[in-house]
């Protein structure tokens, strides 16, 4: 379901997300080119497997010499993403961070992870790793001339689909 609201916003509106804000509903909320996208928060299989790829990716990011975050604003104050996990070449935590070098979206029903690539490719991400619990599947895309290409692993965490396929333990569906 999409809901668009055209012209003036209404007081209502306005309400609704302070409201949303003092309850923490909308740490997943998004603003695409200063278009507000209100996100639910995730899918239970999203944070079973949100769990799982951050224990199995934090080693060999700090091999690779990159900083793990959760959830986080990717872009600036008028028009950022927030992947569910991203890998920084820089330490410092910062409430707008201007890129990242990987971000991971774990889709959950109705979601818009790959509608965010252009975005990601504008702000300079190097590698996006889109990881599906209902298909059991991953897919790793890496930076390329105008765009990202579907790859078969991370060059930056030297790791392979199939490698992080097999090291997670895969939810049963609800």
């Amino acid at each position: 379901m999409r809901t668009v609201l055209v012209g003036e916003l209404p007081p209502e509106f306005h309400d609704l997300l302070e409201r949303r804000r003092a309850l923490g509903q909308d740490l997943f909320d998004e603003v695409w080119e200063g278009e507000y996208h209100v996100a639910p928060a995730p899918h239970g299989l999203h944070g079973r497997v949100e769990i799982q790829l951050a224990c199995i990716l934090r080693p060999r990011a700090d091999l690779a010499g990159l900083q793990g975050s959760g959830p986080c604003n990717i872009g600036t104050p008028d028009d950022y993403r927030v992947p569910d996990q991203a890998y920084f070449a820089d330490q410092a935590p910062r409430t707008f961070n201007a890129s990242a070098e990987i971000v991971v979206e774990i889709v959950s029903p109705g979601d818009e992870s790959r509608e965010k690539f252009g975005f990601y490719f504008r702000v300079g991400v190097k590698e996006i790793l889109i990881v599906d619990p209902d298909t059991r599947s991953i897919e790793w895309y890496a930076r390329a001339d105008s765009g990202f290409r579907l790859v078969e692993g991370s060059d930056l965490l030297s790791t392979s689909t199939a490698e992080l396929t097999k090291a997670i333990h895969w939810p049963q569906p609800e």
